[in-house]
């Protein structure tokens, strides 16, 4: 196996390779400018590990695969073209309404019951640029008033003189009959050709979501023609430059759905929190070699902080729902929860509460934190930890960044030290100690609100920072195991290198499989497998159009289902694709029962209210030769004691009034099974290992390490 994955984040680009059994790890700052520098620079410390050449890599590759952040950071800084929104006419204020609950979604749960203080968030569409069309089809399909072309030049030329750039056209009812949104998009290329539009592309809503829901779905298609143009142009620079470097394979793109497809068969949308999405997909591929039960996994980098969860041995939760940034859409995605902590948020002091806060601000990598040296002012948490001894100046990633501690202190002196009357130490101190606080409720939250104790689960973690702040976190909320995957830096990127490909289609539906008030079972198995058999060819083409053999082709069938009118909704992975009988049919509501007594509660179904089907989706995929994750955690018996270490310095830890001498080791020099006792600092080219007192650390194979809390 020959295998590229890269997780291109805020900070860094990861690169993992995998040459004929060996894994090779790398990174690199990431050049936002310019993408394909910064993967360049990161695959050439990969491959020159090996001693290998560009050339030899590119020829011999079975896969190049991108996990990017760079569509979430368009949207955070609003870079995209000027969109104009179609309609139908009297659904004009649907998309600034937004349901009247936009001005929540996407905030903490305390702003969202600030009623008093709500403010909308920027529209991405402004109400000038949304016109509506006199069309008008039925729910169930039928064309109650048609198209007039007249109308529909008339608005399209409209919007063009106020500055469209990028067209989405969302009509009521079109996931049911998308005849009219295709007769629009043939009416703007008529009225405006290629060649005088240019790139502006057209978004036909029904091709983005395939569920009801007129907000949502629209909401999707604007989202996604807002962040076509940048994420064409920076991924088309990347297959450029493999093109230029002699690789002739398609570049293949992660989606957030824990898929990949090629670049022709991805939207913009599907891309967005892509590099977190394969962290979680590693950790359910790792939990589920290795037996480890109930997980979490955390990816500390350099900007975010993210979590997912995975459920006893390997079952991912989804949105189907998702919120990004401020708005609600309705693709499947992978759940995670992001919160802007990393290694280089910012530190500042807040004079109204007379406290310090660390992010949601990023220096990033340029100029990145004040100790890079390189123009940053800010203080950060690598600032912070850097004056309390955990970091080495010349040790810094594998020595291709070099420290300034003086820089450091000088920024959290002006910034922090100072306005609190703290010493350069304790405000660094008081900077560690407020982004543990702020990860560990982080995780708690997402725990406890689905019904889970975090004692009862093994963390993850993974990231150039996880392992440094690994214990600080556990310790807030009680988890007294925490596991460092192998090649935790670029762990995201090795789960990129596990992927299959995956398309997800789905229809929305009114099903009843279990009639109440008649007491009968759904009977019309004919109408619910044709609606599975056209999900099934539409995913089908999407592979067989990629290159994929037809006998390498699966497909899962899933159900949305709730009971009667509730507004709580299970997601169903049915044992067959095709239902013939009644049998097949109670063990899909037999199914759900339980998966709804496990989320609710036992006791908590309700069939007696009635079983409904809401949407019919279907996944669509092309299983790989997956990476072994197994055999990395040593065991009781392998047990073995450090050899001296290289260096003995004092270090300061937040639970410990004074500095304590603290033993420093190289990983690469620790045997399969090492046992280290706190106080200690491991050291990777790519991480450190931070073993603060109360916690013991064990080390694997690839550099993964145990963190266990002492007496536990």
């Amino acid at each position: 196996m020959r295998r590229v994955s890269v997780d291109i984040g805020g900070t860094f680009t990861d690169c993992s390779l995998v040459w004929d059994g060996k894994f090779v790890e790398a990174k690199s700052l990431t050049t936002h400018h310019n993408l394909a520098l910064g993967f360049n620079r990161s695959l050439e410390n990969a491959y020159q590990q090996l001693g290998l050449t560009l050339a030899e890599v590119m020829e011999s590759v079975d896969s190049v695969r991108y996990a990017t952040t760079l569509g979430t950071n368009a949207l955070i800084e609003r870079k995209g073209p000027k969109v104009g929104l179609i309609t139908t006419a009297g659904f004009e204020s649907m998309v600034p309404l937004s349901r009247g609950r936009g001005y929540g979604e996407g905030l903490p749960d305390r702003l969202q019951r600030d009623l008093p203080m709500a403010e909308r968030p920027e529209p991405i569409v402004p109400i000038r640029m949304i016109v509506g069309i006199r069309e008008r089809v039925a729910e169930n399909g039928e064309i109650v008033l048609g198209i007039d072309e007249d109308d529909v030049r008339a608005q399209v030329r409209e919007l063009v003189d106020r500055g469209a750039q990028a067209f989405v056209v969302a009509l009521v009812n079109a996931v049911v009959n998308p005849a009219h949104e295709i007769a629009v998009e043939d009416i703007i290329r008529e009225e405006f050709p290629e060649h005088m539009l240019g790139a502006a592309p057209i978004i036909l809503s029904h091709l983005v979501g395939g569920r009801k829901g007129e907000y949502a779905r629209t909401s999707s298609a604007i989202i996604d023609a807002f962040l076509h143009n940048p994420m064409y142009h920076g991924l088309s620079t990347l297959e450029r430059n493999l093109r230029d470097n002699g690789y002739t394979k398609p570049m293949l793109v992660i989606h957030n759905s824990g898929g990949m497809a090629q670049l022709n068969s991805s939207d913009a949308l599907q891309t967005i929190h892509s590099g977190p999405v394969a962290g979680i997909h590693a950790s359910e591929h790792l939990a589920s070699e290795n037996d480890l039960g109930n997980v979490v996994s955390t990816d500390m980098g350099g900007t975010s902080f993210d979590i997912g969860l995975v459920v006893k041995g390997g079952v991912k939760f989804y949105d189907f729902n998702p919120t990004i940034d401020r708005w609600l859409v309705n693709i499947p995605m992978v759940h995670l929860v992001t919160l802007g902590a990393g290694g280089g948020s910012i530190a500042r002091y807040d004079r109204l509460r007379r406290t310090v806060i660390v992010g949601p601000e990023s220096a990033g990598s340029d100029p990145g934190p004040a100790c890079y040296d390189r123009g940053g002012r800010a203080p950060t948490v690598t600032d912070a930890d850097l004056l309390l001894g955990y970091l080495l100046p010349d040790r810094y990633s594998g020595g291709s960044i070099a420290l300034n501690p003086k820089r450091a202190e000088r920024a959290i002196l002006r910034e922090v030290a100072e306005p609190m009357g703290l010493s350069a130490i304790e405000a660094a101190k008081a900077i560690r100690e407020k982004v543990d606080n702020d990860m560990a409720n982080g995780i708690a939250q997402e725990l406890r609100v689905r019904g889970f104790e975090p004692r009862h689960f093994t963390m993850l973690a993974y990231g150039g920072n996880g392992p440094l702040h690994a214990c600080g976190i556990a310790s807030v909320i009680g988890v007294r195991r925490v596991l460092v995957p192998p090649f935790s830096a670029i762990f995201s990127a090795l789960g990129a290198g596990n992927m299959d490909q995956l398309h997800f289609h789905e229809r929305s539906v009114f099903l009843s499989l279990y009639d109440s008030n008649t007491r009968a079972l759904f009977a019309d198995f004919e109408s619910f497998n044709a609606i599975v058999a056209g999900l099934e060819e539409k995913g089908r083409d999407d592979l067989l159009r990629q290159g994929v053999p037809a006998d390498r082709i699966k497909h899962r069938l899933e159900l949305d289902m709730r009971y009667g009118n509730q507004l709580a909704q299970t997601a169903v992975v049915c044992e067959e694709n095709r239902v013939t009988q009644a049998d097949d049919l109670l063990r899909i509501i037999e199914a759900f029962s339980r998966d709804y007594g496990r989320r609710y509660g036992e006791g908590s179904q309700a069939p007696e209210a009635g079983i409904r089907v809401n949407t019919v989706r279907v996944a669509t995929y092309s299983e790989m030769p997956p990476l072994s994750l197994s055999d990395v955690l040593p065991s009781e018996s392998e047990v073995r004691q450090p050899g001296d270490p290289f260096r003995t310095s004092l270090c300061h830890f937040t639970n410990a009034d004074e500095p304590i001498a603290t033993r420093f080791y190289d990983l690469d020099a620790l045997e399969f099974g090492t046992s280290i006792d706190a106080p200690a600092i491991v050291l990777s080219p790519s991480t450190t290992f931070v073993v603060e007192p109360g916690w013991r650390l064990s080390i694997g194979r690839h550099g993964c390490g145990i963190f266990e809390k002492i007496g536990a």
